[in-house]
């Protein structure tokens, strides 16, 4: 859930996001953006049905909003609920073991603060909460929900050209986050497993000639931060590891500083570890949005490549919707992210203002 794309405007840019202009879904790609927003206050809502080519009950929501605090400061609250739907159980035989409701959930706040001109950093602590299968016994072994805290940590940097005569403009701007800094989490079982902390650094240029229509591209390369899964071996019945490091052993911060070097493959399975997004967004007149993107992973690494596309619209500058659509590589109909919809919801508001409420107070004087 934690690396999954949740709402359908970076979605639509092949899961690009981290160095794109700032919206409320900035909590989930790069909450450093946020003291950028030129709105003081916005709430977003997203949903997702996954995997729909295998299931019909399991969604990604995404609610997310923030508010500026001061003109360099913004707080936010975001909240991921994961529900994978219905799980029936089954003994060894095959006979019925009852069902489970199987379900995630991220909730976090942040603090974002603008240090300079152009350069802002956030961070957000979330508390994770796991319920895959209830609590109850499954093979000899008592399950119980997993859950553990977790931080974010981000920064971003932009810089702003504008020619007055012309009316153009160019932005180009830097983000980077490491997301779900946390512990382990286990299951009940003797086992104990890495949350998938990650490693987002990415670039943006917008672009406008006549104010009317603009262009915004991103790019986002992103690694996991966990062991890389070794080499096993069964020896006197039990798994070792014979190439790599066994997970087992590692302690959090050992496996998030190990992670750049330890591939049994060496360096070269290291760089396919790297997952790269990219897109491209065109505004018109900040009314109607088009987007196209791809995201493409090593097939040594799980293989997903896909094109996306999506498009958005903006009402009386105020509301916001998107909506974005999958498309993997190669054989689509059996893949089971094809027909991928996102559906996003967002209201962004201004305060009063100021200046015009202290001329009637001094009027009223």
């Amino acid at each position: 859930m934690l690396t999954i794309a949740p709402d359908a405007r970076s979605a639509a840019l092949g899961d690009a996001g981290v160095a794109l202009s700032p919206d409320a879904n900035a909590t989930f790609w790069n909450p450093a953006k946020l003291p950028y927003v030129d709105k003081d206050f916005g709430v977003s809502l997203s949903y997702t049905p996954w995997l729909r080519n295998l299931i019909d009950d399991m969604f990604l929501t995404y609610l997310s909003g923030y508010k500026k605090v001061s003109q360099r400061e913004v707080v936010a609250l975001s909240i991921n609920y994961f529900d994978m739907g219905m799980i029936d159980f089954r003994t060894p035989t095959g006979q019925s073991a009852g069902f489970f409701n199987s379900r995630e959930f991220a909730a976090g706040g942040t603090y974002s603060r603008q240090l300079a001109q152009n350069f802002s950093m956030g961070v957000t602590l979330k508390f994770l909460h796991s319920n895959l299968a209830g609590q109850g016994t499954v093979g000899g072994v008592s399950l119980r929900p997993a859950s553990t805290g977790a931080a974010d940590i981000s920064a971003y940097y932009k810089k702003e050209y504008t020619n007055a005569e012309t009316g153009s403009n160019l932005v180009w701007s830097w983000g980077a986050m490491i997301s779900n800094l946390g512990g382990k989490v286990s299951y009940g079982g003797p086992d104990s497993y890495f949350i998938p902390t990650n490693l987002k650094l990415g670039t943006g240029i917008s672009y406008t000639a006549d104010g009317r229509n603009r262009f915004n591209f991103v790019l986002d390369a992103n690694k996991l931060m966990v062991p890389t899964p070794p080499v096993w071996s069964t020896q006197n019945g039990q798994q070792v590891a014979v190439q790599g490091r066994d997970p087992r052993n590692l302690s959090v911060l050992s496996g998030i500083f190990g992670s750049f070097a330890d591939a049994p493959n060496g360096f070269n399975e290291e760089v396919k570890e790297i997952m790269i997004s990219t897109g491209v967004e065109y505004w018109y007149n900040d009314v109607f949005a088009v987007r196209i993107g791809y995201f493409n992973q090593s097939n040594m690494k799980g293989g997903q490549k896909y094109f996306t596309a999506g498009v958005g619209a903006r009402f009386m500058d105020k509301y916001n919707i998107d909506f974005a659509y999958l498309m993997p590589q190669g054989q689509a109909q059996g893949n089971p992210l094809s027909q991928t919809l996102r559906l996003t919801l967002a209201l962004s508001l201004n305060k009063k203002d100021r200046n015009a409420s202290d001329t009637l107070d001094a009027l009223e004087n």
